[in-house]
């Protein structure tokens, strides 16, 4: 079988019609990064490294080089100068009643003071001596040795005699936390303990500031340091309430600061504080006229009626004041018939809010 010879190709074929896409391609042309080039400094990467830097401070172009503004260091300046303005008002407001360097050095205390210091409060009785150490400020000047040298009380870390506040600020504070635990543990607990409890003890500091005020007034005590000794002394007696709750309390077994061993611990509490005070607040309402005190420590002595009248407030301050208020913030009432009254008072008061 012989196959048949094709013929030839044309000379000239039809020409080649390609497709014509009907819609226009959306794909990126992708385009090679260029060639790194060498970095001569340090702040390679950093996109805020080549932006101008005025007065020091480099900001985020984000935010427009606001503090660089002209009406926004204005107003920057102007709040600081108000702020400052009323500080220094504060401030000077507050010194016409208290001195801060003044109130600074009751704080200035340490660990083995405040150690030392709890346990003279509680047991004063062997104590010597009570005076307050004192140094000189300033010698007298050779060219004048008949100049007497100015003198000042040591800080209270230097001196177990020297009163201070952190003290009585702490057992403030622990005597209000203290009463609101006993009174949970005894189920007499209620929102508002905390708040009568903070309330009486302010009441009674503040009564007995007044007081001290007062006398100071009528004594002629016109001594702003001897005030704050007054005051400081006035804290130490939270030191006795505190150890009445916790004795009396154990003793008791929950049972409130009553019967004889609530008394008996209140009484030697109130003793010691007595006494701590009666020894300690003598060199501030009878200085003391002995060649012993410095001439220039400004404890200058008194007449012999204004001394009498002196004792008899230090007496009565030590003595009958301070057992009206020991009394008032030691006494604690666990009895069953209270806490059924508070228990029943509650338990009213929860049904009122169930009923509403």
């Amino acid at each position: 079988m012989q196959r048949g010879s094709y013929a030839p190709p044309p000379a000239h074929s039809p020409p080649l019609h390609h497709p014509v896409p009907q819609h226009v391609s959306t794909v990126p042309m992708m385009r090679s990064p260029p060639p790194p080039q060498p970095q001569s400094n340090s702040n390679y990467g950093n996109p805020y490294a080549n932006q101008n830097v005025t007065g020091g401070t480099t900001f985020a172009p984000a935010f427009g080089g606001f503090m660089n503004d002209p009406t926004a260091q204005m107003g920057y300046q102007l709040g600081k100068t108000a702020l400052n303005t009323s500080q220094e008002y504060m401030e000077q407001n507050l010194n016409r009643y208290v001195s801060i360097p003044a109130l600074k050095h009751y704080f200035n205390v340490t660990t083995p003071y405040v150690l030392r210091k709890l346990l003279l409060v509680l047991f004063p009785w062997r104590h010597r001596p009570w005076s307050r150490e004192q140094r000189p400020s300033h010698q007298a000047s050779s060219s004048d040795p008949s100049a007497n040298a100015s003198y000042h009380f040591l800080p209270p870390r230097e001196d177990l005699n020297a009163p201070d506040m952190y003290i009585p600020v702490m057992a403030f504070v622990t005597y209000i936390l203290l009463s609101t635990l006993l009174a949970g543990l005894r189920g007499q607990f209620h929102p508002e303990v905390m708040g009568l409890t903070a309330t009486t003890a302010f009441l009674v500091v503040l009564l007995e500031i007044l007081g001290l005020k007062f006398g100071t007034y009528v004594l002629s005590v016109n001594n702003d340091s001897q005030l704050l000794d007054l005051v400081a002394y006035s804290g130490y007696k939270f030191v006795g309430v505190i150890v009445t709750l916790v004795v009396s309390e154990t003793l008791n077994r929950g049972a409130g600061t009553g019967g004889w061993a609530g008394w008996t611990v209140f009484t030697y509490t109130f003793m010691a504080n007595a006494f701590f005070l009666l020894r300690s607040l003598k060199y501030v309402l009878l200085p003391d006229s002995s060649s012993s005190t410095p001439a220039g420590s400004g404890m200058h002595t008194v007449a012999r009626s204004q001394r009498n009248r002196r004792t008899q407030f230090l007496f009565i301050y030590s003595y009958i004041v301070q057992f009206i208020f020991m009394y008032i913030l030691s006494r604690q009432d666990g009895s069953p018939t209270q806490t059924k009254t508070a228990t029943a008072a509650a338990a009213a008061a929860a049904g009122k809010l169930g009923s509403t």
